[in-house]
């Protein structure tokens, strides 16, 4: 394989790619169609990719079918030493791994070193310990209760944080003894060449991990299909997962869907406003607003609106806008022209309904080329608003008021998703009952920092199954019951082989 070195003025140099990989090695594409890898801050071409086919695909599920079974033999042990230098290999290649990001996403660079990259390394690391620990086999009554291997499976992931939601999937299916395609965004798949590159350090066996490239409804379609994919696990739009369903149900298969929210940031009536307000702002901007748990409405007592929109105002416009590879950029540009224009739109739709821009709301000057939208705070908005309702995906805040926290927590219930949010108080036994009330899966108490080991994950259009932790093994199981006779079955202390090669006390 010859790879083609684009010269970059940015820090680097970016690969454009003309195979994927697959069954351990570098497979030209099926055809000779390509995939245009776009700068989002300056809007120009960055490198190509192939657009892969049904075949491609295809002959990548084929792989993994392949080695499924004796990858899945392997004691345990094994399958996380190759994980372990997998870890420390994406350890060694850090840099050059944030600048990918950097370049094919437009998140500043300071995020994708020290936030994104810590996040996908940690990730990994937890992978491998909770897999040591975890309760692989147990006994229950005249049963032994085993979590095998699920075998082969489909990871689609997006490219809004691309290496952090790849390493929520791939770990965690290689340590339960499943072999892996995955299927990357095509408008973030550098990063993944790169991983590939170094699973085939690591020496993971031929098959285990594949690569293929390309768009969903033709990639990501065909191995939802597929009939020898045990598992899909997406990350994506509501229609992604919608027809990912589709077609994984006409075969039973297992689907795990992680699709989005519109968090809400209760404040309620004691909290530290400043502090909740501040936060709210700066996490609701992150890369953008372009991650699935923002907390895109703020949700303030009456009372204390206008208090909470000036500090709203105050804190998004003082948020540095520009280049990503300024150490100084904190809102970065959106992924494309497409999604600007999108996020505008919605913005100035908000508006005709009533809702008043008090920052923001257009693309800055500064920047230039690139999709860029300023930081925008939206206040005198209605809980019926789309803008309050509907995923936004770009650096806007929603600010809300409610009367009492029974009509808080039904404004921030008020919409199809229900991915995560956030409460403030002073009292905190006060802030967790409030926080049991909401139908979200994952909820912050005062800033919480976030927990790996926890399951993360929503409820109603936010999707199914969860991610991290010991959760995220269990997602590429299946459970088996091994019935015995009560009188002959294993006696308590007995050891009984586990379908991944590990063995426990039953």
């Amino acid at each position: 394989m010859t790879e083609t070195l684009v010269p970059r003025t940015l820090p680097g140099t970016v690969r454009s790619h003309a195979t994927h990989w697959i069954d351990g090695r570098w497979r030209f594409n099926c055809s000779t169609d390509t995939v245009e890898v776009t700068d989002p801050a300056t809007g120009s071409p960055l490198a190509t990719v192939p657009a892969g086919t049904p075949a491609d695909a295809e002959a990548a599920v084929d792989a993994a079918k392949l080695a499924f079974p004796s990858w899945s033999a392997l004691p345990l042990d094994e399958r996380l030493r190759y994980l372990e230098r997998l870890s420390e290999l994406l350890e060694q290649h850090a840099d050059t791994m944030a600048d990918l990001v950097t370049a094919e996403t437009g998140m500043p660079r300071m995020l994708t070193r020290h936030v994104q990259y810590p996040y996908a390394a940690e990730s990994l690391r937890s992978y491998i310990e909770l897999a040591r620990s975890h309760q692989w086999e147990e006994r229950i009554g005249h049963s032994v209760v085993r979590r095998e291997a699920a075998g082969v499976v489909a990871c689609l992931t997006p490219w809004n944080a691309p290496l952090a939601l790849i390493m929520q999937k791939v770990p965690a299916a290689l340590a339960a003894g499943c072999a892996v395609v995955l299927k990357p965004s095509e408008l973030a798949p550098l990063n993944a060449y790169l991983l590939a590159e170094l699973t085939a350090e690591a020496g993971f066996p031929p098959g285990v991990f594949n690569l293929v490239c390309g768009t969903g409804p033709v990639v990501g379609e065909a191995l939802a299909a597929h009939p020898d994919v045990a598992v899909v696990s997406l990350t994506g739009s509501l229609r992604a997962g919608q027809r990912v369903s589709e077609l994984a149900a006409r075969r039973a298969a297992k689907v795990g869907l992680e699709l989005g929210g519109k968090s809400a940031s209760i404040v309620l009536s004691d909290a530290d406003l400043d502090h909740a307000v501040t936060s709210t702002v700066d996490q609701a901007m992150f890369n953008s607003g372009q991650v699935c748990f923002a907390w895109s409405r703020l949700l303030v007592p009456a009372a204390r609106y206008d208090e909470a929109v000036t500090l709203a105002a105050r804190t998004a416009s003082a948020l540095p806008v520009g280049t990503p590879w300024n150490p100084a950029t904190r809102v970065g540009p959106v992924i494309h022209s497409q999604a600007r224009d999108r996020i505008i739109g919605m913005i100035d739709e908000a508006t005709r309904q009533g809702a008043k821009v008090v920052c923001g709301g257009t693309a800055p000057d500064e920047p230039g080329e690139g999709s860029f939208v300023s930081p925008t705070v939206l206040a005198d908005v209605r809980p019926d608003m789309r803008v309050a309702t509907e995923e936004v995906f770009g650096p806007v805040l929603a600010v809300l008021s409610y009367e009492d926290e029974d009509d808080a927590v039904r404004i921030a219930d008020a919409t199809d998703y229900g991915l995560s949010g956030a409460v403030w108080s002073t009292d905190i036994d006060h802030a967790t009952a409030v926080a049991g009330r909401l139908r979200t899966g994952r909820v912050d108490i005062n800033g919480a920092p976030f927990n790996m080991r926890a399951p993360f994950g929503g409820y109603k259009s936010s999707g199914n199954g969860r991610e991290l932790g010991t959760w995220g093994l269990d997602a590429f199981c299946e459970t088996k019951a091994i019935q015995y006779p009560p009188a002959a079955g294993p006696e308590p202390g007995i050891r009984i082989r586990s379908g991944t090669g590990a063995q426990h006390e039953s």
